[in-house]
């Protein structure tokens, strides 16, 4: 489920975090800044927003297609998953 809207950039892992819910557990994702923006060494947070947002629809699909049930510490989604 993804009742929640918010995302945000992570400078640490180059890429932006949201997260889905499954019940009451949180299933933390992370999407690769190069899933979203071609130029991913020098993409910027609010480029790699703006291009989330533009996805949001395909990042769900990707994220429910990846989700297992399992609780790993994130579940990261990169460009061959949104092909």
């Amino acid at each position: 489920m993804f009742p929640n809207g918010c995302r945000s950039f992570d400078r640490e892992r180059q890429g932006i975090r949201f997260v889905a819910y499954d019940g009451m557990f949180e299933v933390p994702f992370l999407v690769e800044a190069g899933a979203l923006v071609d130029s991913h060494p020098t993409a910027s947070e609010e480029s790699c927003l703006v291009a989330f947002d533009a996805a949001r629809a395909s990042i769900r699909a990707a994220a429910l297609k990846i989700y297992k049930g399992r609780r790993p510490t994130i579940y990261v989604i990169g460009a061959a998953d949104l092909a």
